[in-house]
């Protein structure tokens, strides 16, 4: 899966199954629409997984001591169920044991609730995780564009914390782009002209030879995956750890609500709005926006998406990237 654009985020578009109401064994259906995203993803090693998940759910319910309220929400790599273990509500996440999912799961506790849902406990191996309940039914996206850029841009920000944990450097990402640029452009029929292919080449070349870093930072922020809580009024989930600069985690925030936007001018006063909110570089950000712009561009194309490649394309000529 491409590491710096994974599409829908696991809570993006949760969806309502019918009900499991009680915490008895193997009372779980498996949705469809989960059974047929993990089987498109992981083909035959889903199978297992997908079998055993009502009889681990239950099991971690009983372990942890947790009823289920209410119906399952699934998204495309696992569920999550509300539960409540005495008077607190908490969330019970299954999701597909992958690395991505044991990465999330070790960044948590490294993040220890700043600005990102608290980690209360997890079995990485399995794919599970007990976390703090948040409004999935109000997220960034429900809010008016300019009142959600301003959290989103302060949540970027807040999202950089320093760490001694290892995990993946920015020299290591921005290599992989390097790597994959030119051999996507010829793949997809060189969708646009070489020299900006060579700009966003040498770009992320340069932004790899950058001095290495202990910030970690949260390369998958979108307004999807700012939720409602009561803790705090806005809060993360769903991330994507990586050691490096904040800029990085900007440019998802304008591909992924372009279309409510109505032109450059709009575009470029959310540009503004969204590095000054969250104490950026504007030159880094520009920089690292186009590099991410061109390269999701160009593995949107190779997977077969349309509308996302063409979100990337406006919005580099917007802001003469």
């Amino acid at each position: 899966m491409h590491r710096f654009a994974r599409g829908k985020s696991f809570l993006d578009k949760l969806e309502m199954t019918e009900g499991v109401h009680c915490s008895m064994p193997n009372t779980i259906a498996v949705p469809d629409g989960l059974q047929t995203d993990l089987r498109r993803m992981a083909g035959e090693r889903a199978e297992r997984w997908l079998r055993e998940l009502p009889a681990l759910a239950d099991r971690m319910c009983q372990e942890w001591g947790l009823a289920i309220e209410g119906a399952p929400m699934h998204g495309a790599r696992g569920l999550v169920l509300l539960v409540r273990r005495g008077e607190e509500p908490l969330a019970l996440k299954l999701a597909w044991p992958d690395a991505v999912t044991t990465e999330e799961y070790r960044a948590l506790p490294a993040w220890a609730g700043r600005g990102m849902v608290r980690l209360i406990d997890a079995r990485p191996e399995q794919g599970v995780a007990l976390l703090e309940r948040l409004d999935a039914s109000r997220s960034l996206a429900t809010l008016p564009l300019a009142d959600s850029i301003p959290i989103a841009g302060a949540l970027i920000g807040t999202l950089a914390v320093e760490t001694g944990e290892p995990f993946t450097a920015m020299a290591d990402r921005a290599a992989e782009i390097t790597a994959a640029l030119e051999p996507r452009w010829h793949s997809t029929g060189e969708p646009f002209p070489r020299h900006l292919l060579e700009r966003a080449h040498e770009l992320a070349r340069n932004l790899g030879q950058r001095p290495p870093s202990r910030t970690m930072v949260n390369w998958d922020l979108h307004y999807g995956n700012v939720l409602a809580g009561a803790r705090l009024p806005w809060i993360a989930v769903d991330p994507m750890a990586v050691l490096g600069d904040p800029e990085l985690g900007l440019a998802q925030l304008l591909w992924t609500r372009l279309d409510e936007m109505s032109g450059p001018a709009e575009l470029r006063t959310h540009l503004d709005s969204l590095v000054h909110h969250a104490g950026l570089e504007r030159d880094l950000a520009r920089d690292w926006a186009l590099v991410r712009l061109v390269d999701y561009w160009l593995w949107g194309l190779g997977i077969g998406l349309t509308d996302d490649p063409a979100r990337c394309a406006t919005i580099i000529e917007w802001l003469e990237l």
